[in-house]
């Protein structure tokens, strides 16, 4: 476990930022070669569910060992916000691999950056909510403000965008069909990246419920890693769709 004054902690959120802004800008350029911009120039690939499986994992692990660790462990809000944190990454790391179908792979250099951010995502959150947050700033009557009951109004909002997105992309295709569809059911009446709209609502609620600059570094690292991929998927639609895209939007209905 590493300990962190608050002044480190400040700079090492505003690295992470900076490299977010770095991402950002150079998924604009160069599309992660994973899903079905999978590219063999991204080399060796293992199976798509093990790599998920590994990639995810690590948040939930390293939140757990802060967790546990932590004096504050079981004070009421802290907890809440934990439990809330695992109960995605649970879904994500234990559960969301193995619903997924086909045989597609994902190249171990993506594992391994995707593993690279959780354990710093993992260390970020569970850093600032059982070591340095303010003593008495998480108190119960946190659970009554206005950013606790928002944030977690969007987070669970967030989530079941989310989880239905998934479920309507897994359901695209019949067994042995390799074809691509367009996804027209629920918020992909709007836009063609429902899932990752979801995922940005979810970690935004979360930053308003926790209410912390890790948290809005969070959700920044989630636009910059998802926007871009979503201009690509939206892009990769209008050639293979046409006036089928109809009016749908990137990533936010209506905007983009």
């Amino acid at each position: 476990m590493i300990e962190m004054s608050i002044e480190r902690f400040n700079a090492f959120l505003w690295i992470m930022s900076g490299i977010a802004v770095v991402v950002f800008i150079a998924l604009y350029f160069v599309k992660a070669g994973y899903g079905m911009f999978r590219d063999n120039r991204w080399g060796l690939a293992i199976n798509n569910k093990v790599a998920w499986v590994l990639m995810e994992a690590p948040v939930f692990i390293v939140m757990c060992i802060l967790w546990w660790n932590s004096a504050r462990r079981f004070e009421m809000v802290p907890l809440i916000c934990f439990l809330l944190f695992q109960l995605h990454y649970f879904q994500r790391s234990f559960v969301f691999p193995f619903l997924m179908k086909g045989k597609s792979r994902m190249p171990i250099v993506i594992m391994l950056m995707g593993i690279t951010f959780n354990v710093l995502n993992g260390f970020m959150q569970g850093e600032w909510l059982f070591y340095l947050a303010p003593e008495g700033l998480y108190s119960t009557a946190w659970l009554t403000t206005p950013q606790f009951i928002i944030g977690v109004v969007l987070f669970f909002i967030g989530m079941a965008i989310n989880l239905h997105s998934d479920n309507v992309i897994r359901h695209l295709r019949k067994p042995g069909d390799t074809r691509h569809y367009l996804p027209a059911k629920g918020m992909y009446r709007y836009v063609t990246s429902a899932n990752y709209f979801g995922e940005i609502v979810e970690w935004t609620g979360f930053a308003i419920l926790t209410w912390s600059a890790a948290g809005v570094v969070f959700v920044w690292w989630t636009f910059a890693n998802l926007v871009p991929r979503a201009n690509a998927i939206y892009h990769r639609y209008q050639v293979e769709f046409g006036d089928a895209m109809g009016s749908r939007k990137r990533i936010f209905p209506f905007i983009y």
